[in-house]
């Protein structure tokens, strides 16, 4: 009796000993288990996990490229699990429900849209489902941007939109409000904002909601600012996208507006280097769209666009301007000025100058 007592007490420390070691180990790969499972269950999982533990900590494929996948709303567990398997997510959907169970995640997973990739482990993928896509993507343009920026941004947007089918739809609206010249792009019309729109935006639906938005700011006092400074409407988003380029600082973008605008009416070049930078287009060398500073070489690129050759305004835009930029041109101040210079302070602001002596003494030693 008492040796069959000592076989069952060095049984139960073993148990135990075991017990505590497939704990120990599933919490050390596994994080800790649900506050609700508790006693034998949560001992069978955590084994569980154990013997499925390649199977959960390796994904399915390391190369595996992304894709989306919905959960349905009151979608069952072993439901979603299956349809993985499906989708070649995953490779065990009964490994994958145990995760979720000893984790507590099964109940907290989210309906809605993922995109999810087999190169993520099913560990990876259970916490992933605690956080749906939102229905709706915010999309920021930044002011100055040109159209080969906004879709540079679309890669990582959430979007389904590549910058090759916006670059299209950009360059041939679909919509054409009365101001856009026939074969004119938007440039210049699509307006730096944020914008809260559909995940399944495509490139015109995007396109029209960015003109829309500059529909619905061209204010009645816009038009008449724009006409009182003999300019159509064209011609003034076209300033604007200079002012744009050349301001740092919001309230000199109406000065900098009376520069260009007393340059016009005294038949002189705007001598503006943005257009030049547009000209130019991308600089593979300083990776961007806007090459600085100016060689005397690049200023003599000959292309319309090129403000130093070429008197007047440039054909288009060459920017996105913000609404600041386009109520300088409509509102300019009234100034005696021809010229201005970046301040040698590196401040953002500009000199400004009456002649070109003036000009001349305000360069920087």
């Amino acid at each position: 009796m008492r040796r069959f007592l000592l076989l069952v007490l060095i049984f139960a420390l073993l148990l135990a000993g075991i017990s505590g070691w497939i704990l120990y180990e599933s919490e050390n790969l596994f994080g800790a288990p649900a506050p609700s499972l508790h006693g034998a269950a949560r001992i069978r999982y955590a084994a569980r996990l154990l013997l499925s533990k390649h199977t959960l900590l390796t994904p399915l494929d390391l190369y595996g490229g992304e894709q989306d996948f919905r959960v349905y709303a009151g979608e069952s567990v072993s439901s979603i699990a299956e349809r993985l398997c499906e989708a070649h997510l995953l490779s065990n959907s009964r490994a994958f429900q145990t995760y979720l169970v000893y984790s507590g995640l099964d109940t907290t997973i989210q309906s809605g849209d993922y995109r999810l990739s087999a190169a993520m482990t099913p560990v990876e993928i259970a916490r992933a489902l605690q956080d749906a896509l939102p229905s709706q993507i915010e999309f920021t343009v930044l002011a100055g941007w040109r159209i080969e920026e906004i879709a540079a941004s679309l890669a990582t947007s959430g979007f389904d939109i590549s910058p090759e089918a916006f670059l299209a739809a950009a360059k041939s609206p679909p919509i054409r409000p009365d101001f856009l010249p026939d074969s004119a792009s938007a440039e210049g019309f699509l307006l730096p904002d944020s914008y809260l729109l559909p995940r399944e935006t495509d490139a015109a639906r995007l396109v029209r909601a960015l003109l829309a938005n500059f529909t619905r700011q061209l204010t009645p006092d816009l038009r008449e600012g724009y006409e009182a400074q003999g300019l159509s409407i064209y011609e003034a988003v076209t300033l604007a996208s200079i002012i744009q380029r050349e301001a740092m600082v919001d309230e000199e973008r109406p000065l900098i507006a009376s520069v260009f605008l007393n340059r016009l009416r005294a038949g002189m070049k705007l001598e503006s280097d943005p257009t030049v930078q547009y000209a130019l287009g991308y600089d593979e060398e300083m990776q961007t769209w806007w090459k600085a500073p100016l060689t005397l070489e690049d200023l003599r690129v000959d292309s319309p666009y090129n403000t130093y050759l070429y008197p007047g305004l440039p054909p288009a835009p060459i920017s996105n301007p913000s609404i600041e930029s386009l109520r300088a041109v409509a509102f300019p101040a009234e100034t005696p000025y021809y010229y201005f210079r970046a301040r040698c302070d590196n401040s953002g602001r500009h000199a400004f100058a009456e002649t070109f002596e003036e000009h001349l003494r305000n360069a920087c030693p």
